[in-house]
């Protein structure tokens, strides 16, 4: 896995390219680009890495990311399987400020809108509560042409400057800052930790992926990820047990602790309760409200 600089291919009479797609899972390489994107989910699940931070994602979720920011809608494993009819679905508005839109950009009606970017670089997700009427708008983008698919873009920008309490995909300045080696071997790590998050991680093996021997590796994996490497694999093992939690996977919590690499259900409910602030059952239970 390696950190792959993107160029997006914008058409020379767009400013901002809307991009459809259906494919039998998420592109699996961690890359960045200089555009910014926005994101809507239409069909698809599993987990978005975004700088140094991870989240689950599921169907009918919006998210815009940064430029430049390194990130990944990683598919769950079922994703994969050769007989498998699973599909993701999703439609992207991809834009460059400081490309062709850096004219409009600069102009003084957009200062709030170019703030609103500057402030969110290490993107978000769209709260649940503007997803009709954003995934709307996209909608609506998607299928405009000319002055009248750029009047739509504005006017999306704008709605998402007025929206409040927004929690960043990553934290600190760690996708700004780091340079392509330094990315894929980061990547490297992020890829071996969760393909093997089920099995004891070593600090060895883990350094091993890096070309560092351990002391060194926690030093350099603290500075690029902010993130000691228990409580990187400690978030990696709850995502992935919020995901069998609700989606019916295992018949106990035990079963999804055991199955995510935890050796006590102690252990686990202590942890899964330190980065999500609930228990498992409140976990589930509050899931199961919210859909009913």
């Amino acid at each position: 896995m390696k950190v792959l600089p993107f160029t997006i291919p914008v058409p020379h009479d767009h400013s901002i390219i809307v991009q459809e797609e259906v494919l039998p899972h998420f592109y699996t390489y961690l890359h960045r680009h200089a555009e910014i994107q926005i994101t809507w989910i239409k069909k698809g699940e599993g987990t978005l890495l975004a700088g140094n931070n991870m989240h689950v994602f599921r169907e009918g979720e919006i998210y815009m990311i940064g430029a430049n920011l390194p990130h990944l809608f990683k598919s769950d494993p079922a994703y994969f399987q050769a007989d498998g009819d699973k599909e993701v679905h999703t439609i992207t508005i991809f834009f460059n400020p400081s490309g062709k839109l850096s004219a409009l950009f600069n102009l003084p009606e957009m200062k709030t809108i170019k703030a609103f970017i500057a402030q969110n670089q290490s993107g978000f997700k769209i709260p649940d509560s503007m997803y009709t009427d954003i995934a709307h708008r996209i909608t609506d983008i998607q299928n405009a042409n000319g002055a009248e698919q750029l009047y739509g873009f504005i006017e999306l920008l704008n709605i998402l400057t007025q929206t409040s309490d927004l929690q960043p995909l990553s934290s600190g300045s760690y996708a700004f800052s780091m340079t392509d080696p330094e990315g894929m071997r980061i990547a490297a790590v992020y890829d071996y930790i969760m393909q093997n998050y089920s099995s004891a991680l070593t600090l060895e093996d883990v350094a091993m992926q890096a070309h560092l021997t351990p002391t060194a590796f926690c030093r350099y994996f603290k500075k690029h990820t902010r993130h000691t490497l228990v409580n990187f694999i400690n978030k990696v093992r709850v995502n992935e047990a919020c995901k069998m939690l609700v989606n019916g996977s295992a018949k106990s919590i035990a079963t999804v602790a055991y199955s995510c690499g935890f050796n006590s259900i102690t252990n686990f409910n202590y942890v899964f309760k330190s980065i999500t602030g609930v228990s498992p059952r409140d976990y589930v239970n509050g899931y199961a409200n919210a859909i009913e």
